[in-house]
Order: structure tokens, then sequence, then C-alpha cells
């Protein structure tokens, strides 16, 4: 029997023999409800049923939840809400062992992947379970990864629980975690089953996690929507005081705009060089890990956003009042736009966040790929970063951070 094709090729060594080849294609279809509603635990939400049994398989769906410690912590009857809401609905969905708590913003180190896996072991989860996971992003991020490695994939349902989770991090496709002294080192691509982001967690969050997701919305907004970018100049004040109505709609549009790159940009596992939705974050990655995680994500990459936004204002790609604007928003939202870590140097005298790059490049591989703002709401990609104009963003930004304390 033949397995030859019209795609077949003859292929000749120097020895003159040859081989035959087979070319093997074919597409995968992924798809991924993300919703937002409220009180996604409450007894009388049926959104989380309907989620879990959307495929309609007539069946009992067994569950294991994994819960961040800091989510834990401010909702304190989250444990027993949870459990009261499956017991109600024993005949369709089933809780497999008490919630797990996760030690939050800790997403480092195999000792919490085994752990997670045990877990799933000891509870006997085959690939038709579902493992949920309720937190912020490094909860989601390290439940995720240790959830696509068992049985090479188990159905993982997200519920974020910070503005960066529900703007960005828990509506991807992304699971990882950090080693080696590097961001998501180790990690694979695996979309969810579904994302559910429930808006009243965010009433618990500290200043830093409320803002966090600000830095994410202003990311895409620069480079990919100038109304957004407006609309978040316009309500930094309303955002910095906590008005929960503009965090929603700030949410929903920075998500939107997130699941239509993934969906439209064709390359939504990331083989090539570029990732436009990382501007600002060769920078901010690196600041991080500087800091050794003192530094926030969000906080991160406000600094990574307003240094590559002081490069492209020298490159030409926006003027000085658009600089400006972008600069006066992060700031009016609550967020610095410098830390004296960024003028740290190594021995040899460089900029220590300059070692960024080179790992943003071996991250991705190919040619180093940065994404710039080409005015407001579009952008560019560059090959090549002038490490002098890096010398002087930093000068700049240190600048704004001295007038803003007089």
């Amino acid at each position: 029997m033949s397995l030859m094709s019209d795609t077949d090729k003859q292929i000749k060594n120097p020895d003159n023999k040859t081989f035959k080849a087979y070319r093997q294609s074919f597409d995968v279809r992924f798809e991924y409800p993300v919703h937002f509603t409220h009180q996604v635990f409450d007894f009388d939400n049926p959104l989380l049923e309907s989620v879990l049994d959307r495929l309609n398989e007539q069946k009992c769906h067994r569950c294991i939840v994994f819960i961040d410690s800091n989510v834990a912590e401010t909702h304190p009857e989250i444990i027993k809400k949870i459990e009261s809401y499956f017991q109600a609905r024993e005949k369709k969905i089933e809780l497999a062992c008490q919630p797990c708590i996760m030690p939050a913003d800790k997403k480092s180190g195999w000792d919490i992947v085994h752990n997670i896996v045990s877990v799933i072991k000891e509870n006997h989860l085959d690939r038709q379970s579902f493992v949920i996971a309720v937190g912020g992003g490094s909860v989601l991020d390290i439940v995720g990864f240790a959830c696509s490695i068992v049985h090479r994939g188990l159905r993982l349902l997200r519920l974020p629980t910070t503005t960066l989770a529900q703007a960005d991090a828990g509506i991807g496709v992304k699971n990882g975690m950090d080693t080696s002294y590097m961001k998501n080192f180790i990690g694979t691509f695996a979309p969810p089953f579904a994302v559910i982001n429930d808006f009243d967690f965010l009433s618990t969050l500290s200043f830093e996690d409320w803002t966090a997701g600000i830095a994410e919305a202003f990311k895409v907004a620069i480079i990919k929507d100038a109304d957004f970018f407006d609309y978040l100049c316009t309500n930094g004040d309303a955002l910095r005081q906590r008005d929960i109505s503009v965090m929603t709609e700030a949410i929903y549009r920075c998500a939107m705009i997130h699941l239509e790159h993934i969906r439209t940009s064709g390359d939504a596992f990331e083989f090539g060089s570029a990732r436009p939705l990382d501007f600002g974050h060769w920078a901010a990655h690196k600041i991080e890990t500087i800091s050794d995680y003192q530094i926030g994500h969000g906080q991160a990459v406000a600094i990574g956003i307003a240094i590559d936004s002081f490069y492209a204002m020298r490159q030409g790609l926006i003027n000085q009042a658009q600089l400006q604007r972008i600069t006066e928003g992060l700031i009016r939202c609550g967020l610095d736009v410098y830390n004296e870590i960024i003028s740290k140097r190594t021995a040899a005298g460089e900029l220590t966040i300059l070692e960024g790059l080179r790992q943003f490049q071996e991250h991705l591989g190919g040619e180093l790929t940065v994404t710039l703002p080409k005015n407001i709401g579009a952008k560019i990609e560059v090959n090549n970063i002038d490490s002098d104009i890096i010398e002087e963003a930093v000068q700049y930004l240190q600048g704004i951070c001295k007038q803003g304390s007089d």
C-alpha cells in the first residue's frame, strides 16, 4: 500500500541516493468562550455550570478547584460558596476533592508543579475532567502549566481575579513557570476550555494589583486603538480612584483587543520572531527579575512602555506631545514610569536592563524584533535597538520622577 501523494518529493543526497518524503499537514481548531459576570459562585448564577457543560456531554463533570491564597484570604467565604454551589448541582458537576489553596504570586520551582500534579493524580482526573484555577496571573500560569502536561492536557477553566489577569494573562493561550532567573522559561501553549471574568473579585485588590491591568490596557491601546488610548487618558483619575465601572469597561476593551489579536494574527502560538502584544515587555521582564519580583508585572510594564515610547519619539515614530501624553496618562492612573532599578549597571558599566533585549531575542528566536508605536493606535517592528538611546530614556524618565517629587 502506497502512502505517496502529489505532495511527495524526491530528495537526493551527495551520494546520489534517493529518498522519499511524505508532507504531513493538518489543522487543529481551538475554541474557548470568555465570559464576563458578577458573583460567579452565587447559588442563583447558572453560568459556571453551563460553561462546564457547554459540550452537552450528558455526564457529571468532575472538577478540582485551585484557589489563589490572596483570594482565599480576602474572600474567606469562597471555599464554602464553591462547595455549596457544587452540592446544589451534584448531578451535573462534582468536586473531586476540597478546593486547594495555592501560594499567591509564586510560579517558580518544580515543587509547586509536582504538588498540583499529585493532587490531580490522587483524585484520578482524566482528560474529560476539569481543573478550575481561581486567582491572579501567577496561579493561572502555574496551574495551567501543570494541567497541560498531565495526560497531555486536561480541560482548564480559568477564573482570573485581578485586573491584569482579566485583561491579559488569563484570557490568552499561554501557561508557564519562572526558573533559571528568567520569566516563563518553562511553559506550554495550551488554550483554556473557557474563561470567566468575575468583576466582583476586583473590589478587594491592593492598589498595586488594581493598577497592574491598566498598564496592559495602555500597551494595547497605544499600538492598536487610539480611541481606547483617549478613553484611558480621559479617565485616568477615575481609574486611580478605583471607579469600578470605568475599570470594567477598560478590562473588557483590553480583553477584546487581545482576543482579536490571538484570533487574527496568524501566529497564536508565536512561531515567529515578532510578538506585538509584548510592546514594552523586553524591559519589563528584566525589571521584574532584577528586582527579584518585588516590582510587579504591571508596574514593570508601565516603565517598559515609557522606555520604548521615548525610543519611538527619538526615532521620529511619535512626537514629543504624544510621548508626554503617554507618560502623563500612566502617572495619572497611578503607575510609575521610573524606578531606580532601571539605572542599575553591570560590572562593565552597561545598563542591566539591556540584558533584557538579549533574553527577549533568545526566547523568541530569530532576529531581534521589538514593537514600537507609530503614532497612537498603530505599530512598527524594528530589529535594532540603540543602547545610547535607552540611556537617554532612563535619564529622561528619571527627570520626570524628580519633577514629580519636587
